[in-house]
């Protein structure tokens, strides 16, 4: 008799309705200690790499992403935080929302290999914000993208160089990551759309 399959846990969005959990903190943990090692092959070592996130989770993870190449490489590597509010292509349709917090190492950002990191790669809008708030801040050598999940449906040309998961949606899902620092607990939950 061949064993059922797995379905995946289950639990509840802010919406109160049912959410797969597609990734637990033991997968977040290993996908993130995957990616820095990612990041330090691809850059040969942690010289001359400064790791920005992008609020609001993606803030968190690049502190854990940097905290993992620093314990792999035995040095500090920079991070911090990029605002991205007032570059944002929404903001005629959106309600004014408070600036979030600049943190640039105090080395800056020029001739240095940038990696940002957000939670979730979707339309590519974020990222492209980021990219100009970046070019207001100085001009490094290269800018590399990190993300925890890819879902797809990009409408810009933009494509991540390191993924902690390749989560293919429809866009009626709603993909929702939580972390520790600001959840309480590390999981990715998927919900909506037609199952």
């Amino acid at each position: 008799m061949t064993p059922a399959p797995k379905t995946p846990p289950q639990s509840s969005d802010d919406n109160g309705t049912d959410a797969r959990i597609v990734m637990s903190d033991n997968e977040i943990a290993r996908a993130l200690r995957r990616m820095a090692h990612e990041v330090l092959e691809r850059n040969k070592g942690a010289e001359g790499l400064v790791v920005l996130g992008i609020p609001t989770r993606g803030v968190p993870l690049a502190r854990r992403l940097a905290r993992t190449m620093a314990e792999v490489e035995g040095a500090d590597v920079p991070v911090g935080a990029i605002d991205i509010t007032m570059y944002r292509d929404d903001l005629r349709r959106r309600p004014i929302r408070p600036a979030e917090k600049l943190d640039i190492p105090s080395d800056g950002i020029d001739d240095k290999v940038v990696v940002l990191v957000d939670d979730v790669l979707y339309s590519g809008r974020t990222v492209r914000a980021a990219l100009d708030a970046l070019a207001d801040l100085g001009r490094p050598r290269a800018v590399r993208l990190a993300v925890l999940v890819d879902r797809g449906h990009r409408e810009l040309p933009v494509r991540a160089d390191h993924v902690g998961k390749n989560l293919p949606t429809s866009s009626t899902e709603r993909v929702s990551v939580l972390l520790a620092e600001r959840d309480g607990t590390d999981e990715v939950r998927i919900s909506g759309g037609n199952r």
